[in-house]
């Protein structure tokens, strides 16, 4: 389905706060993930417009938990005491070293998902928002955060905003196109959020 801006702010309101999508129905026995998709063109408007939602969701009497990918990067970098030398180094490392060493440090599995998880605990919510997924790239990619996230986010619904397409094709399987430039592999366990029917 093709939205305009205010189409897709009230198509996403109307499912996020709509007790199918809440008790996760017609999933079979999916994980309750989530694309929303939108043109990497429409980044500021999308940060708005999920604001939004979000104060909306509140008013509707659902509570969102949103996840910054970028700031939990930038909040395990500094408890772990790097963040600063990271900076200072950046400048004068070759791209794919400070690449590797963003991956080790940041892995999804050892360091991000366990974070995510303290935070899931800590804070009450119906549904977790995620974002930040362009601006981790390419150091944390989109299908590992959620392949690794399957057994720590499954109780809530999770929407993963996404600068980019995410197509699902019989002949092709389902792809993660970052920024509609970059092939972020097969990830077939989500529903795109946009074809989502309350």
């Amino acid at each position: 389905m093709m939205f305009d801006r205010k189409g897709r702010a009230e198509h996403l309101f109307k499912v996020v706060t709509s007790q199918r999508f809440l008790t996760k129905q017609g999933l079979g026995n999916e994980v309750p993930f989530f694309i929303c998709p939108y043109a990497a063109a429409d980044g500021m408007a999308m940060e708005e417009d999920r604001a939004d939602l979000i104060t909306r969701s509140a008013h509707a009497g659902v509570r969102v938990l949103d996840l910054n990918l970028y700031d939990i990067t930038l909040q395990i970098l500094a408890e772990r005491g790097i963040l600063e030398q990271v900076l200072e180094i950046e400048h004068d490392t070759d791209k794919a070293e400070l690449k590797e060493l963003l991956q080790g440090v940041l892995d999804p599995q050892a360091h991000l998902v366990p974070m995510v998880a303290e935070m899931i605990k800590a804070t009450p919510h119906d549904v977790i928002f995620l974002s930040g997924v362009g601006e981790v790239y390419p150091y944390l990619r989109s299908h590992n955060v959620l392949n690794n996230l399957q057994s720590t986010a499954k109780e809530a619904p999770t929407v993963m905003f996404f600068p980019g397409s995410y197509t699902h094709a019989l002949a092709t399987g389902a792809s993660l196109d970052l920024f509609g430039l970059l092939h972020d592999d097969k990830y077939y366990r989500a529903f795109n959020i946009m074809n989502y029917e309350v």
